[in-house]
């Protein structure tokens, strides 16, 4: 998805070169063919989504494999899995920003990204489920025209709030540290077009003593801010399992095992995103093999507490011995969907052990290969976490299979392709690295060097 042909970032380059190589492709220079194939893949994708969509409204949630006793399938598994992808890029820029990490600067703009993009894909989902979307709106805690306050008990005006907090939250955070780059690009810009439409959006940034004091001041607030905001909103979506009396999901557990299973995903999905514009845009010099193997150490510690946390689950369910909790065990392991939990475990907690070879974590292919075998684990996790308690009740004659449709796999590749389609445009709208930072890291490598 390359967005221009372009020469990788000389060894040492200086701060200008650095400008030159992030700012000029979306300057001056054309859309690579890599680019429009992307660009088509993701528009197409995005159709698909859109016209599945409009038959979703037209007859009604039945299109999907659900049924009274499987309520919530494909459209609940999507949103938890959607939403953890877009933990990550908040958490890695907020993250390395306070404990001062130089290799922050190579990853945290287009991490930022991700989580926008997934965040937003991830709020459409349980719209979509309603049954009756156009009244979404009933799930904003405030009083309608009959004075009825919405229902505190349910986790669905949690995960609104929750949802929608975040969402505002990681726009401001990300614009907020785009500002100085803004600035760059309407400072450069020849087109007189794009020099308007930077300069309005740098909000008039000079680049003083005084501006750079408050927006340091600023976004290390921010950061700090959204910690624990990660934490909280996919411990409520945690919640939503959790509170209920349902085998398999009254587990303790849940909060922070679904925190570690979003950040688990998430930084799968960032190191995927990094080796495909390293790759695509040059910029070998900016995210670095050192970058990757810091990387792929986390995703090795995420799947030990994954594994960790599905040991858990399975001690407590034979310590407690329920007679519900040790069926629904049983059924994991030697029902329908055995093999598709058995292929999870492989994907989250065996496949990365290939992390404890150094050269693997700095192997781009094996990389890519992995962080895509990751992201499908806990897709499956997510789906499965769904399904095999509601398929698989306190009452046998409420048990039933749950199958999808077409319309279910319809909505799920349109969702990736509208991903895909909202990243092409970020590419080449906007710069993928934060140079302001990068200009910090090179001048702090030059003195070190020194």
């Amino acid at each position: 998805m390359s967005a221009v042909t372009q020469q990788p970032l000389p060894s040492q380059a200086s701060y200008g070169e650095l400008v030159g190589v992030v700012a000029d492709p979306l300057l001056e220079r054309r859309p690579g063919r890599g680019w429009w194939i992307a660009l088509g893949i993701g528009t197409a994708l995005t159709l698909v989504l859109l016209g599945a969509m409009a038959w979703l409204f037209i007859q009604g949630i039945g299109i999907w494999g659900v049924d009274t006793t499987v309520v919530w399938g494909f459209a609940i598994a999507n949103f938890v899995w959607w939403l953890g992808i877009g933990h990550a890029g908040t958490l890695i820029s907020s993250l390395l920003l306070l404990t001062r990490q130089r290799w922050r600067a190579s990853v945290n703009r287009f991490a930022e990204a991700m989580t926008l993009f997934a965040a937003s894909i991830a709020g459409l989902f349980p719209i979509l489920h309603l049954g009756r979307p156009y009244r979404f709106y009933w799930l904003v805690p405030y009083p309608n025209s009959m004075q009825v306050w919405p229902q505190w008990r349910s986790a669905l005006v949690w995960d609104f709030a929750a949802i929608s907090t975040y969402l505002i939250f990681s726009l401001l955070f990300w614009y907020w540290g785009l500002i100085p780059d803004l600035a760059t690009l309407r400072d450069r810009a020849r087109n007189l077009a794009w020099k308007r439409v930077y300069g309005v959006l740098s909000l008039g940034w000079r680049g003083s003593a005084r501006h750079w004091q408050l927006h340091g001041a600023l976004y290390g607030a921010m950061a700090a801010i959204g910690l624990p905001l990660v934490v909280s909103v996919h411990s409520i979506v945690g919640m939503d399992f959790a509170a209920s009396l349902m085998p398999g999901w009254q587990e303790t557990i849940f909060p922070p095992y679904f925190v570690v299973g979003a950040l688990f995903s998430g930084f799968a999905m960032a190191v995927t995103i990094a080796v495909i514009l390293r790759a695509a845009l040059g910029l070998q010099e900016v995210i670095r093999a050192k970058h990757f193997d810091a990387m792929s150490k986390i995703l090795l510690a995420g799947s030990i507490a994954m594994g960790f946390s599905y040991a858990t689950e399975w001690f407590n369910t034979w310590y407690g011995g329920g007679r519900a909790e040790t069926e629904h065990l049983r059924f994991l392991f030697a029902g329908e969907y055995a093999p598709f939990y058995i292929l999870m475990l492989c994907c989250n907690v065996v496949a990365p052990q290939i992390l404890w070879w150094p050269r693997a974590r700095v192997s781009m292919p094996i990389l890519l290969v992995l962080t895509l075998v990751i992201n499908l684990g806990m897709w499956l996790e997510r789906v499965l976490i769904v399904i095999t308690t509601l398929s698989h009740a306190h009452l046998p004659s409420m048990r039933a299979i749950f199958v999808p449709t077409i319309w279910d796999w319809l909505t799920l590749a349109g969702s990736i392709g509208f991903f895909v389609l909202l990243f092409v445009a970020f590419v080449r709208l906007f710069p993928v690295v934060a140079m302001h930072d990068l200009g910090k890291r090179l001048r702090q490598e030059k003195e070190e060097m020194a």
